[in-house]
């Protein structure tokens, strides 16, 4: 019986590898496979590499001066199998240039001149850079002697650059509050399906970096606060005695404690009263750093058990206006979040030791940080937070390349976003702004850019990026889980997460975690969200009474997998409803057909696809005549 079980799971496992190769997969794609840097069981291949570095950087701003001055030492180590001849340095700021590429269009605060490289140095040897020719966000940086596979080389670069005041995702928030980020020359990504990463970055996409070890020193004159990502390392030097026991009191306790209020800041004695102050951060196995400064934000603080095995808390802090009403609320909101998450969707312990929401423009997540922007309205300010903070998992703690499958990151912060938006507001309003935000633009608007496949690169996008990435992706999540059933789903995507923490999955390695997680071939539901151009719209084709039931035959008219209830009134008045899942749709994806045994007389019939918005409601109501 034993070697029968032995056999019939080897079986399965092969069933799986067989029928996971029918999803199409780009050349490239297939070339990782092959050479076992990737697996079909979903899990990273036994020559599965990525590169990785070291960064030491530290930086002066002198707020009113918009001015940021940085040196940097790199020690980039290359566990690739390749020998690199060159570098690809990674600017993104330049995205800020006259001429860069852009999808929207911007107004002159936004212009700039972008990184200025002032020096570069490779192993001690000064090389040659022309701020004038590189303009752009990738510039290579050729190597006088290749980097050997598992060896290393150190760079040391020094740079300046004017941060922007019409920029969103960085820069001038007030005089004398900046939110920094992107803000120093990287080695970009080379990994193992792609090579280097040479996207141009524009205002649009979003992020694809390597796991890396930061130090970071960050100079600014006295009275100014610095908040950003990891773990301050000499609180003592540059905050003073009352405000440091805050701070402290605050990590222990799931109550705001207010550090930092309008009264204290007047006082200009919250920092340590040198004319300049070096705040020093560290943070390991992490994708970037992300900073911000004031002399006036309040600052509020308060913490909560994130992993109930070890007793671990996470911090959650909030740096922000006094004006701004909601952002009083966003330690708390926070709290409830960083929870949540932990315990709940994804139910994975928050894995960093804390969380900042820092009030700017962007509505934008970093790692450990969320630059979100105020909303006088006080539950959609909680929802926006919501999600910026969802994204701690994807792409934060699962390595996804933002820049071509944006998918991978905004659908399941949407998803979570959802999911947690229940318990603030109520299941039906949860719907409500869910079907507002996410869904209904999509679906009323019949143009082909907006139902061209999950599965198309985002940067090759433009008009059906939004969609593509956030509504329509989340909505094949939620229908997978309709699918599988919570358990069931939860251990499929813990399969899927577990697999790639701390790496860089991409689209077949979801689909094949989750085949292997699930123990079921699934690529007929991938197949059928990911790869067409379908949208969702049911209908009614016929009802018809036979015997003592009815056969009911319903076509799928848009093309979509999705759930729905069948509501049934009887001639009594009584109602009922029946779910169907998507497995409904496996055998025929165009057409299904439902027996009912009821003796009571139906009256009428009703399908409803709740958030699974239909694009012809006229067709989905069946009345007995």
């Amino acid at each position: 019986m034993l070697k029968s079980l032995f056999a019939s799971a080897a079986l399965c496992f092969i069933f799986l590898q067989v029928n996971a190769q029918s999803l199409y997969m780009p050349r490239d794609v297939k070339k990782a496979y092959k050479n076992q840097t990737r697996s079909m069981d979903g899990k990273p291949g036994s020559k599965y590499w990525q590169n990785t570095a070291h960064y030491n950087i530290a930086i002066t701003v002198m707020p009113p001066d918009k001015t940021v001055k940085g040196h940097e030492q790199i020690t980039y180590i290359n566990n690739s199998p390749d020998t690199l001849k060159a570098l690809n340095m990674k600017l993104i700021l330049n995205v800020h240039h006259a001429g860069a590429t852009r999808f929207r269009p911007t107004d002159p605060d936004y212009i700039t001149d972008g990184m200025q490289v002032d020096s570069i140095a490779v192993n001690g040897q000064p090389k040659k850079w022309d701020n004038k020719q590189a303009r752009a966000t990738n510039q290579g940086l050729d190597l006088s002697t290749p980097l050997l596979p598992h060896d290393s080389v150190t760079l040391n670069v020094t740079w300046h650059y004017e941060l922007a005041t019409g920029a969103g995702r960085e820069g001038v928030i007030d005089p004398t509050t900046f939110y920094i980020a992107y803000f120093y020359p990287r080695v970009s990504v080379y990994d193992d399906y792609n090579g280097w990463d040479k996207l141009e970055f524009n205002d649009r996409q979003e992020f694809y970096n390597d796991f890396n070890d930061y130090t970071l020193s960050v100079n600014v004159p006295k009275n100014f606060i610095v908040w950003a990502t990891g773990t301050l390392q000499n609180p003592e030097q540059v905050i003073q005695p009352e405000y440091l026991k805050r701070l402290k009191a605050s990590m222990s306790t799931d109550s705001v404690v207010h550090i930092a209020t309008p009264s204290d800041l007047a006082k200009n004695n919250i920092t340590t009263q040198n004319d300049m102050n070096t705040w020093i951060w560290k943070a390991a196995n992490i994708s970037d750093m992300a900073v911000g400064i004031s002399n006036h934000y309040n600052w509020d603080a308060a913490s909560t058990i994130v992993d109930n095995a070890t007793g671990r808390r996470a911090s959650m802090q909030a740096a922000y206006a006094d004006g701004s009403a909601d952002f009083h609320q966003a330690v708390k909101f926070g709290v409830h979040a960083l929870n949540w998450f932990s315990n709940q969707w994804p139910g994975v312990p928050y894995p960093f030791p804390k969380m900042t929401a820092f009030q700017g423009f962007a509505d934008m997540e970093f790692p450990m940080m969320v630059n979100d922007s105020h909303d006088p309205d006080i539950a959609d300010a909680e929802f926006l937070q919501d999600h910026e903070m969802a994204h701690t998992y994807f792409p934060f703690y699962m390595g996804i390349n933002e820049t071509r499958f944006g998918y991978m990151d905004e659908g399941w912060a949407t998803t979570f976003e959802f999911f947690v938006n229940e318990t603030e507001v109520g299941k039906q309003k949860a719907i409500e702004n869910y079907k507002n935000f996410r869904v209904s633009q999509w679906i009323n608007d019949p143009s082909g850019s907006e139902d061209l496949p999950i599965i198309t690169p985002t940067s090759e996008l433009k008009d059906g990026y939004a969609h593509n990435a956030y509504g329509k992706a989340s909505l094949s999540y939620m229908a997978l889980k309709d699918l599988l059933g919570d358990d069931l789903f939860k251990k499929a995507l813990h399969t899927y997460m577990s697999n790639w923490n701390g790496k860089h999955p991409i689209p077949w390695d979801y689909f094949n975690s989750i085949n292997s997680g699930a123990g079921r071939d699934l690529n007929w539901f991938f197949e059928n969200w990911f790869y067409t151009n379908y949208y969702i719209d049911l209908g009614i084709k016929s009802v018809t009474k036979i015997g003592a039931g009815y056969k009911i035959v319903i076509d799928n008219i848009g093309g979509f997998d999705v759930p729905f209830d069948v509501k049934l009134t009887y001639s009594d008045g009584t109602t009922g409803i029946i779910h169907q899942t998507p497995a409904i749709w496996q055998s025929n994806q165009k057409q299904a057909t439902l027996n009912l045994k009821n003796k009571q007389i139906i009256t009428s019939i009703v399908i409803d696809g709740g958030i699974f918005m239909d694009a012809d409601v006229t067709n989905n109501k069946w009345v007995a005549r």
